[in-house]
């Protein structure tokens, strides 16, 4: 039966569909989100499957409905979503679809290419109108001097002429182009640029013309519109005069290559005037134009955004159909689909229903066919979660997808995980915080899943809001027990100290110290730590440190044995026998007698010597070095002799000397044990099983090699998950293998045992750093603004304080919990879960609308 605590126990199955029946049951499927099909044809192209074809048509959907969604968010229309998930259309509603999108997409591009070409001639107008304008005043100018443009060409030939023989400057104007007739035509061009070109366009007329021509330039002040891009775009009115036709061809390739657009503009003032009113007159029209244009373009996105996101989630379903039925087999009759799947066995009666709906739905009088198969193949691991332990499991699955039927450390993780991390972060101040903004995410969640909020880091947070949250009221918790809030204590029940000074004393000496002889009254605090250590700053890190140092190695030691008895729930579940004999027991002797002993003497120290006892043998004083009792017993020191006239013993109780000698042997005596025992009995095992006739595995259901006893079906766990539950098959294995392997286990866990009980120091190690942080963030900041006074104090302190919590925000809450959360993670991952945990299956990932419709929501 699954659960949290052990992945669900799947089968394998075969699944006929009658061909007009499968689409429906698919479709079923999806919704239900329970089946995982297996790919019958993986030597065949995806080009050369039988629904090809419907793939395509719906990629082409899908294209035509991004280009609707491209044009709507252009315009800024809001899409509406309802938030509900249709259902996936019938096949032959594919058709419509296809033909609503097609003419949506032809009206949109024809609207869009008919408000090009108005957008481009209103441009073109718009810039004409400019350069009539702009080019008013050149001509102003000119006729100041010269009251008619043609006694002011004359002049300028007569110039000419004049100047001709003498080589003198070139008079630029109107020139005439034949001495035999009197017609003239105008030496200049106008039009508009964009502003950034015109210092280098100028520059390359001077060159180009070697100062022959005569640029006039003015700036358009209010931007124009590119019709192609749609971007607003600054452009300047430009005219230029010179003569002759070579100047005027190659001023004409000067403005094609700077892509600057050229405009008539007539000589006459009268005609200026009345192409002018003309282009307003156009001007005004195209207005109302493209107004009617832009109006329906907006009807038509408007009626589209309704609808787009069901057409999304339509279309994707249509595909998703499409692609399931391509891993699917068809019959030598071309009548009947073949598949394969994995399911949940708790599940049969559920899939059995849905497929029976969709058999209904599609008018098929054929029942589908589900078979329950045989398969040595190790099943997929399927853990059920919600929306509270999904953040948990993700936690563990980072490290490795649980291998089939393998104990899930996710349901001991909701309790460790946070636990631990309030041990390194324990601060009833900044506990808090954590917890709110928990709490805030928890709250706010509907609101907070329906804006769909894409950016990593707050997806992040908002995944984990359940663990922030208990990692918050933890850390709430171990705050109390350390008193401590923001580096401040709470004076909660009084203290426990007899100290008769006044504050004046206490603030000004900088090394008072606490004596436990005298100033102590014998009965303990009733809630955690005593406040009056905040002032007692000369021991009052050697107590916090003896104190979080030794309940860090308790914890530690106490988390590592309970990885080792998880591991054998483990080995129970897969019958195996031999792990339980050659790994559990040795391990767990191992690791009680070694290190569970030392967090025992941590106990006994603590209750069996005080400061005021009447016996002076059981006084602090007298109370013996728990590392150094360790040490040399890991060494195998001598009996120390008694000191004369020293009423202390290096011992804490009657036979510790035997008892430890005993234990340590004991321990010893494990590591052959872990190392030769299973090597020994898998040959053992191997010479029995060469000397029978025939193999009996089939028949009784049991390894030789093991002993275990073998699942009756296959399906459910294969081979190796028989045996020992793919935690180390050994039937085909060679026997050098298997000594190296084992010898590989056995030096990890002796060498791990001791490096990762140290590794617990951790613990210790930053809940000390994070109180001293915050310690030093109170003095040095908000210590300053409180002992302000005045109104300019109150100021200073509203700063102060706003710094402060910046900071505290920032550092202590953001950075330290990032630091505390990675070394909870890596005390899970490493110190606990390599005890037990394999993490070398695959997860299960079932055909699901829900998980399709997610992923192409994210990529949006």
């Amino acid at each position: 039966m699954g659960s949290l605590f052990r992945s669900e126990e799947m089968t394998l199955c075969q699944l006929f569909l009658q061909s007009e029946a499968a689409y429906a049951c698919v479709s079923e499927m999806g919704e239900l989100g329970l089946v995982q099909f297996r790919d019958l044809n993986p030597e065949v192209n995806a080009f050369q499957r039988k629904f090809v074809n419907e793939v395509r048509r719906c990629d082409e959907m899908e294209r035509k409905l991004r280009y609707l969604e491209k044009e709507i968010k252009k315009d800024g229309i809001p899409m509406l979503d309802t938030g509900e998930s249709p259902e996936a259309p019938q096949p032959r509603e594919m058709i419509d679809l296809e033909a609503t999108f097609e003419k949506l997409e032809n009206e949109l591009k024809e609207v869009n290419q008919n408000a090009e070409a108005l957008k481009r001639n209103f441009l073109e107008l718009t810039e004409l109108k400019h350069i009539l304008r702009k080019t008013q005043v050149f001509f102003d100018e000119q006729e100041g001097a010269m009251h008619t443009t043609e006694s002011m060409t004359r002049a300028l030939i007569t110039d000419e002429v004049r100047s001709a023989n003498t080589m003198g400057p070139v008079q630029l104007g109107f020139v005439e182009k034949s001495q035999e007739q009197e017609e003239y035509f105008p030496c200049f061009v106008a039009g508009v640029i964009l502003r950034e070109r015109l210092p280098a366009f100028e520059r390359m007329l001077w060159r180009a013309c070697r100062g022959n021509v005569f640029l006039r330039q003015a700036m358009i002040e209010s931007p124009l519109e590119d019709p192609s891009t749609g971007d607003n775009v600054y452009k300047s009115v430009f005219i230029i005069f010179f003569q002759g036709d070579q100047l005027k061809t190659r001023v004409k390739k000067i403005c094609e290559g700077f892509r600057a657009t050229l405009y008539p503009c007539p000589e006459a003032p009268a005609d200026r005037r009345e192409m002018a009113m003309g282009v307003m007159t156009r001007i005004e029209d195209l207005n109302t134009v493209l107004q009617q244009t832009q109006d329906h373009r907006h009807r038509v996105l408007v009626a589209a955004a309704k609808n787009l996101k069901n057409w999304f989630v339509k279309v994707r379903k249509i595909k998703a159909i499409y692609h399931t039925l391509n891993l699917f087999n068809l019959d030598v009759t071309q009548k009947c689909l073949i598949a394969e799947c994995w399911v949940p066995v708790l599940d049969m009666e559920t899939i059995q229903l849905a497929l029976r709906r969709g058999t209904e739905r599609s008018g098929s009088s054929v029942p589908p066919i589900l078979n329950r198969m045989e398969t040595f193949e190790a099943p997929p691991t399927y853990n059920r979660t919600n929306k509270f332990t999904k953040a948990f499991q993700a936690l563990i699955d980072a490290y490795g997808v649980a291998s089939y039927r393998e104990m899930n450390p996710a349901p001991y993780t909701i309790i460790t995980f946070p636990f631990l991390f309030a041990v390194m972060f324990g601060d009833l101040g900044h506990g808090a915080i954590m917890m709110l903004f928990g709490l805030w995410m928890i709250l706010k969640e509907k609101p907070l899943q329906a804006q769909n909020n894409q950016n990593e880091i707050w997806k992040i947070f908002f995944g984990g809001r359940y663990i922030i949250f208990l990692m918050g009221c933890f850390s709430m918790y171990t705050g109390l027990i350390y008193n401590d809030i923001f580096s401040k204590s709470l004076n909660l029940f009084g203290s426990r100290w007899k100290i008769n000074l006044d504050n004046s004393t206490v603030m000004s000496n900088h090394i008072f110290q606490l004596d436990p002889k005298d100033q102590y009254v014998g009965t303990p605090y009733p809630f955690g730590m005593d406040p009056v250590w905040q002032v007692a700053p000369l021991n009052k890190i050697i107590f916090q440190n003896g104190y979080k140092m030794k309940i860090s190695i308790i914890f530690g030691v106490i988390h590592m044995i309970f990885g080792v008895v998880v591991g054998y729930f483990n080995h129970k579940n897969f019958n195996n026998r031999m792990a339980i004999l050659c790994e559990f027991i040795p391990q767990m002797i191992f690791l009680v007698f070694l290190f569970f002993y030392l967090a025992f003497m941590m106990f006994m120290k603590w209750t069996k010597y005080s400061a005021d006892a009447k016996d002076p043998m059981y006084g602090s004083a007298c109370a013996p070095s728990i590392l150094i009792t360790f040490i040399n017993m890991v060494l195998m020191k001598s009996r120390p002799e008694p000191i004369p006239g020293n009423p202390c013993s290096p011992f804490m109780y009657g036979g510790q000397f035997v008892l430890q000698r005993l234990m340590l042997l004991c321990a010893l005596v494990c590591i052959p044990w872990m190392l030769l025992a299973k090597p020994y009995l898998i040959m053992k095992a191997r010479k029995e099983a060469a000397h029978q006739p025939m193999p009996q595995i089939q028949q009784d259901g049991v390894d030789p090699e093991s002993g275990a006893q073998l699942t009756q079906q296959p399906a459910n766990g294969g081979p190796g998950h028989g045996a020992d539950g793919g935690h180390g098959g050994h039937a085909e294995e060679e026997m050098s293998e298997i000594f190296i392997h084992q010898g590989i286990h056995t030096i990890e866990y002796v060498l791990g045992s001791v490096s990762h009980t140290a590794s617990y120091l951790r613990l210790w190690a930053l809940s000390l750093a994070h109180a001293q942080l915050a310690e030093v963030l109170w003095n040095m900041v908000l210590k300053n603004g409180l002992q302000a006074d005045g109104w300019l104090g109150g100021v200073a302190t509203w700063a102060i304080f706003a710094f402060w919590a910046v900071l505290t925000v920032g550092i202590l809450v953001l950075m330290e919990g990032l630091s505390a959360f990675l070394h909870t993670l890596r005390l899970h991952w490493v110190e606990f879960q390599s005890k037990f945990y394999q993490g070398q299956g695959y997860a299960f990932t079932p055909f699901a609308f829900e998980t399709i419709l997610e992923t192409h929501g994210a990529e949006e």
